[in-house]
């Protein structure tokens, strides 16, 4: 029977729609955020100046193609390894760099501030995606020698950008490329008598970092760690007892999104002063202001973005795309888990943005060239009826 073609939009709507809405969240939160009077700064605008940046690199990745996108990959790689490199060696003199917060993970630049680890995760995506494809591609019959070939390739690929990242130093993102890391290997294919005693491992290695720091902290002296490096995580356990110090910040977005309640105190009606309530914590500005209602369909549409990702990486046939797919979702999924449990106490604050809806223009821009890929994966391919081609 000859195959008839079906016609699929070459623009995924859908997605699209999302993020607008998103955009506007971003906005409004925003907007109510700087409303207070405790910032000079206008990042309403230069938020929008980054969202029109971002649409004009969505509409350049959309064009690109899965041959053009493998073709690509190392260089965008090795240019985002070549940054971070720059970001140590760069002479004070030319004013290019400077510590925030004491992290070393800015350049300053006339438009703006760029953190190059955030491009860095898209890079890191797509040059795994073409690893662990061309393995299976070169590899047919698997064995678990080719496994644990392919897993040392995306360890290695995952981790290079982790060890400038750690100098810098930023934890937060250094666990994204974990989170990246963990989502590519599980759907990779490799076998589970690798992956069972290697999670097992981090399992109880991670537990038993935990059971120190917690219970023991006085051993860890002996092997160089310093008590005070640890104040995260006592803060996070037991914020109030912080509060004058390091779990100021926690205690202030508890008192934030509790007193929202069910509906909220309405658009720019705050009451409670929470520092970074425009980036890291924005959450808990949307919480205190939309209440449990606001915060719930702000994480429904996070879900539903999720989802159309997901369909787009399980409708193409492309393992490429397919890979692709699961890096982005992997990504964006560790970035709104972490950033809105840091917000209620549900896990440590590690100072990493919610993706679309805080300021900056880094992880904007970043996102929304992942979404980019995401999108040029729906643009670039053709589904037939009565056939399994495309």
């Amino acid at each position: 029977m000859t195959s008839q073609k079906k016609v699929i939009p070459k623009i995924d709507y859908g997605i699209i729609l999302t993020l607008m809405l998103l955009t506007i969240f971003s906005l409004i939160s925003i907007y109510s955020a700087q409303s207070t009077g405790q910032y000079i700064d206008n990042f309403i605008k230069k938020q929008l100046m980054w969202y029109v940046i971002s649409i004009i690199a969505i509409i350049v990745v959309i064009r690109l193609d899965s041959d053009q996108l493998k073709k690509i990959s190392w260089y965008t790689y090795g240019f985002g390894l070549f940054l971070l490199l720059i970001l140590f060696i760069a002479p004070e003199s030319l004013a290019l760099t400077k510590k925030v917060n004491g992290a070393q993970s800015w350049f300053f630049t006339p438009i703006g501030s760029i953190q190059p680890s955030e491009y860095m995760k898209v890079f890191t995506i797509i040059s795994l995606a073409k690893v662990t494809a061309d393995h299976h591609q070169k590899f047919i019959l698997k064995t678990v020698k080719t496994d644990l070939w392919l897993m040392m390739k995306i360890a290695a690929v995952a981790f290079l950008p982790v060890v400038f990242i750690i100098m810098q130093p930023d934890l937060g993102t250094s666990l994204v490329f974990v989170a990246i890391f963990l989502g590519m290997i599980l759907v990779s294919g490799i076998t589970w008598k690798l992956l069972l005693p290697i999670f097992t491992g981090f399992t109880l290695l991670g537990g038993t970092v935990m059971y120190f720091a917690i219970l023991r902290p006085d051993l860890l002296k002996y092997v160089g760690v310093k008590q005070y490096q640890f104040a995260r995580i006592y803060s996070w356990l037991d914020p109030h007892s912080y509060s004058s110090n390091e779990g100021m910040q926690l205690v202030k977005s508890l008192l934030a999104v509790g007193s929202g309640q069910t509906k909220g105190k309405g658009f720019a009606n705050r009451e409670v002063y929470l520092p970074e309530s425009h980036s890291d914590f924005i959450f808990s500005t949307i919480g205190e202001e939309f209440g449990f209602i606001g915060g719930s369909i702000l994480i429904s549409l996070f879900f539903l973005l999720i989802y159309q990702i997901t369909r787009t990486g399980l409708d193409t046939k492309n393992p490429f795309y397919t890979y692709i797919c699961v890096g982005v979702i992997s990504m964006l999924a560790f970035h709104v888990f972490q950033n809105i449990g840091m917000t209620i106490q549900v896990l440590p604050i590690t100072g990493i943005p919610l993706p679309f809806i805080s300021y900056g223009g880094s992880s904007l821009l970043s996102n929304m060239l992942a979404m980019g890929v995401v999108l040029s994966i729906r643009y670039h391919y053709k589904k037939y009826m009565f056939s399994s081609e495309e």
